[in-house]
């Protein structure tokens, strides 16, 4: 019974948070703008994230990720890929975790590559990040002493909501090409 009600209850809410990732594809026009607006606010935070969306080989903008727990807990989010700072991609970003956490949340994430190689990796569809990655709050000044490991380095900004979690997981990624 309590685990039937974990599941229900995880459901429901990787249905509420991501349902950015159930719109259909003539959404794309809507994702792109959002994306936009994500790199804005992101900079806005923190003027030095400037550098780092112009010097980066590549960088994924998931402009709401939402996040959601009790005890079982995931978050879900769509974005947009880019190389060169042109779009080249969407991606959706999956976390399942377990462990001590209670609330929801909304945030803004962005994944930056250093090289090429990195990106590739990502576009591969088989990039996760483990629970030992750690993504930095963006705040004025945070990415001055911000660095890449393994290649990425992660900038996150909360929307709304609040989370308290201890929980492990990893977020997985899956990439799909523009047309």
């Amino acid at each position: 019974m309590k685990h039937t009600l974990c599941t229900s209850v995880l459901g429901v809410l990787l249905l509420t948070s991501g349902t950015s990732a159930f719109i259909a594809s003539g959404a794309d026009n809507k994702l792109a703008a959002e994306a936009q607006k994500a790199i804005k606010v992101l900079q806005s935070a923190d003027s030095a994230l400037t550098n780092l969306f112009t010097d980066a080989a590549g960088f994924a903008v998931f402009p709401s990720v939402g996040k959601g727990g009790l005890i079982f807990g995931g978050e879900r989010g769509k974005g947009i890929v880019y190389e060169k700072g042109k779009p080249i991609g969407e991606a959706t970003l999956t976390e399942i975790n377990v462990g001590p956490q209670v609330g929801g949340q909304s945030f803004y994430e962005v994944i930056f590559f250093e090289t090429t190689e990195a990106l590739a990796d990502f576009k591969q569809s088989n990039f996760e990040m483990s629970a030992e990655a750690s993504a930095v709050a963006a705040s004025a000044g945070a990415s001055l002493n911000a660095k890449y490991r393994s290649g990425v380095v992660v900038f996150t900004l909360a929307r709304t909501g609040l989370m308290v979690q201890a929980a492990i997981g990893g977020q997985k990624f899956k990439y799909k090409p523009l047309n």
